[in-house]
């Protein structure tokens, strides 16, 4: 594989990877650190690429395993930070824009309490969009148990913010 063959396949994935990366360690500069030794792994190995059907996958899948590494060796508690997202939205009412933001607080706080790897294929599916398929490349579990950590992982968000909004309404 050649510079202008590794730019067209991999580098499109970069944005992928870093979202991934600052998921898993909610740190915006590590992971930057991480993707350059992504990408750098990438580069050493680029005579190999060619065995893999996704290289987007397998690139997320050393993205993963760097991040885990690296909360290993610092032995860092995790956090949801959506400080980054914004909602966008025609005409809000200041009402409406802080309602929006309660409720968004709310789900991330429960996606937060959820187990880490239904934390993990839940961003991979709904936020990333990535297949059933490129997940399991990823994570190393069947479709089917991905299938089925990802209807818990949301019905128990659904289930605890519908509660939520039960109690704080009654």
């Amino acid at each position: 594989m050649d510079l202008q063959e590794f730019k067209s396949k991999v580098l499109p994935a970069k944005q992928k990877l870093y979202r991934l990366a600052v998921f898993i360690l909610r740190d915006k500069e590590e992971a930057e650190d991480i993707l350059q030794d992504v990408f750098l792994k990438l580069w050493t190995n680029k005579h190999k690429l060619h065995a893999y059907t996704s290289i987007e996958a397998f690139a997320m899948t050393i993205t993963r395993n760097l991040c885990l590494d690296s909360i290993k060796t610092s032995k860092r508690k995790r956090m949801v930070d959506a400080t980054g997202l914004e909602l966008s939205s025609g005409e809000v009412t200041p009402y409406q824009h802080t309602e929006s933001a309660d409720s968004m607080s709310k789900v991330e706080g429960l996606v937060a309490g959820l187990p880490e790897q239904q934390k993990l294929i839940l961003h991979l599916r709904d936020v990333e969009g990535c297949s059933f398929e490129e997940i399991e490349q990823i994570t190393n579990l069947t479709v089917n148990n991905i299938r089925v950590i990802l209807s818990r992982a949301r019905k128990s968000v659904r289930d605890s913010f519908l509660k939520l909004e039960n109690y704080e309404v009654g």
